[in-house]
């Protein structure tokens, strides 16, 4: 697991061809405003939480955020120690430090 900050997290993310972009947000969060490709799996829903992950491809990297960065570091302890995923990377700052495309799904 690593913290990342934006910088770093997108120069590594647009050089990776096994990144799983994961968003960790409420769906209302993410409903509002998500990075493109990302895939919305609640942290603060736990056993939905490790049920989703683990229907994905292990062998891939995770680049994990949040609206703040808190739960994404949350979300990468528990990758790396329930779901046995050494590649999770945490954006600093999260959602709320990205200035890249945007994907909206609510109104």
């Amino acid at each position: 697991m690593a913290d990342l900050n934006i910088n770093e997290w997108r120069e590594q993310l647009l050089q990776d061809d096994k990144a799983i972009i994961l968003d960790v947000r409420t769906f209302d969060e993410y409903a509002e405003g998500a990075l493109p490709d990302a895939i919305n799996i609640d942290v603060k829903q736990p056993q939905l939480f490790l049920d989703k992950v683990n229907e994905l491809d292990k062998t891939h990297n995770f680049y994990v955020y949040c609206q703040s960065g808190a739960r994404s570091t949350e979300a990468c302890a528990v990758l790396n120690l329930m779901c046995a995923i050494t590649s999770a990377y945490s954006l600093n700052g999260g959602f709320s430090v990205w200035n890249g495309d945007v994907v909206v799904l609510s109104n």
